[in-house]
């Protein structure tokens, strides 16, 4: 019977899935390589869209709205992604020994990527805009942007520990703020003067590029394994 039950059942999306994400990875790859290239090409100089945003956000900077994008781009950075990380990686293993490790793997990994964003946007040395349209402070070559590249990886740790290990409506809830939290992070970095549209939209494809990467290179480790654990049917 339960055979039977088995053979009707609906078919498993994950390969349908799995097809989705690696089509969204090329699709980001392809525009990635495009706009590294263009901005190259431009020796470091805005688009047209970027001088665009750029002035529009300069000129509607309110002092609340202002605060309160300094408090949340300083998310973006230090303890915070960290923190995302520690937890992610203890969200998927069991024993505090198992836990410590892959809670340090997955602050590594965030290391591993802040160092790439670094030696890329070193390589390519992008200004960021005019100093004088800065809300907050700032440092080092705009493209990709780090606050952007570094959030969005936190966040996808996090998303993807949750995914993979844990369901219900509470993992919903936390995906979504964790996605919205990373977006905005970018947002505020472009709110703030601080770098080029373009330098956020670089780092977000950056993100999803690596994450496909890394899905091709690590190992695959579900969580749980129910046929495992089922006795094996005699013949």
């Amino acid at each position: 019977m339960r055979t039977r039950a088995a053979d009707t059942a609906p078919p498993v999306r994950a390969p349908v899935l799995a097809q989705a994400g690696r089509i969204t990875v090329a699709v980001a790859a392809v525009l990635l390589v495009a706009l590294f290239t263009a901005v190259v090409l431009r020796h470091g100089r805005p688009f047209s869209p970027d001088l665009s945003l750029h002035r529009w956000s300069v000129a509607h900077r309110p002092g609340a709205a202002r605060a309160a994008a300094a408090a949340l781009t300083a998310t973006g950075v230090g303890v915070v992604p960290y923190l995302l990380a520690l937890v992610a990686g203890a969200l998927t293993r069991r024993g505090a020994r198992e836990r410590a490790l892959a809670a340090a793997a997955a602050m590594l990994t965030l290391l591993v990527v802040q160092l790439a964003r670094f030696g890329l946007a070193t390589a390519i040395g992008r200004g960021r805009p005019p100093a004088a349209d800065w809300a907050v402070h700032a440092s080092g070559f705009a493209f990709p942007s780090g606050h952007t590249v570094t959030s969005a990886t936190a966040a996808g740790l996090l998303i993807w520990a949750l995914c993979r290990h844990h369901g219900g409506r509470l993992r919903t809830v936390a995906v979504c703020l964790l996605a919205l939290w990373a977006a905005a992070v970018g947002l505020t970095r472009i709110y703030l003067g601080v770098h080029w549209p373009t330098d956020v939209v670089g780092g977000w494809l950056l993100t999803v590029v690596l994450f496909g990467l890394a899905a091709l290179v690590v190992p695959r480790l579900p969580a749980v394994r129910p046929r495992d654990r089922e006795p094996r049917a005699r013949t």
